[in-house]
């Protein structure tokens, strides 16, 4: 899989979750991806307080990114 392959499926990934955080008032954006393996991502809104934002992140945004580009191993907030 391609760089631009793998940027359309995390992105892809993030669409199928976004509709779940924006629910809560949050939202989330595609920083990075570094050496194909390691995605970087911006939670937003109501996300950055949520006090389960680093669950959500586990187990909601990489577990459906992973769904979608099996090789990503880390996906890490920044603030």
């Amino acid at each position: 899989m391609d760089t631009q392959e793998l940027t359309t499926n995390v992105e892809k990934a993030l669409e199928e979750i976004r509709p779940f955080l924006k629910s809560d008032g949050g939202d989330i954006t595609l920083i990075s991806i570094e050496d194909d393996k390691h995605v970087t991502v911006r939670l937003e809104g109501a996300c950055i307080s949520c006090s389960v934002n680093q669950m959500t992140l586990k187990a909601g945004v990489e577990t459906t990114i992973k769904k979608f580009a099996p090789q990503i191993e880390t996906v890490v907030n920044i603030a």
